[in-house]
């Protein structure tokens, strides 16, 4: 039987922008002694390359094939429940790369699946219209359910709001 890490990111490797004391180390080790690993993170909004370029800043040098997100895993689950589907998403970049990846269709009108990520640049007229495709027979799916951090200063609410939102209105 194969043997490897799965390794979560934030609060693991590191904590916002700041590596946790050791953590290079051990990425290194399990290099060295070519253990497998994949970095998982339930952050929809990176790609792979950003994650690696992120981590690089912090002295791990991993390649794209080390991580593995949300995104893609909600990507991967539409194109085995709906391959080559259409969906409508409030989300961004990471998001939005894997679902096309996946062969996915972004559209604007009549969506399979309405899909909520991490972001910060929807707005609610766009969540309006989530709301009217839902109820129109879209499907939602949430690239996790984060809850927000409750504390003052934080910008980004958590998906768990955003879509809590949308369920109410649905």
């Amino acid at each position: 039987m194969k043997k490897g890490f799965l390794i979560d990111m934030d609060g693991v490797i590191y904590g916002n922008d700041t590596l946790i004391p050791g953590a290079d180390k051990f990425i290194e080790q399990l290099q060295k002694k070519k253990i497998p690993f994949l970095f998982m993170t339930n952050n929809s909004q990176r790609t792979p390359l950003d994650t690696v370029n992120k981590v690089a800043k912090m002295r791990i040098k991993i390649s794209e094939k080390n991580v593995y997100t949300s995104a893609m895993a909600t990507a991967s689950f539409l194109s085995f429940m709906e391959p080559k589907g259409s969906a409508y998403v409030l989300g961004e970049g990471g998001l939005i790369t894997s679902l096309s990846q996946e062969g996915y269709i972004l559209v604007n009108n009549n969506p399979d699946f309405v899909v909520v990520g991490e972001g910060r640049n929807f707005t609610l007229e766009m969540v309006n219209n989530a709301v009217d495709m839902i109820l129109s027979g879209s499907k939602l799916i949430a690239t996790n359910l984060d809850p927000s951090p409750k504390k003052s200063g934080w910008t980004n609410l958590g998906i768990k709001a955003v879509v809590a939102m949308i369920e109410e209105a649905t």
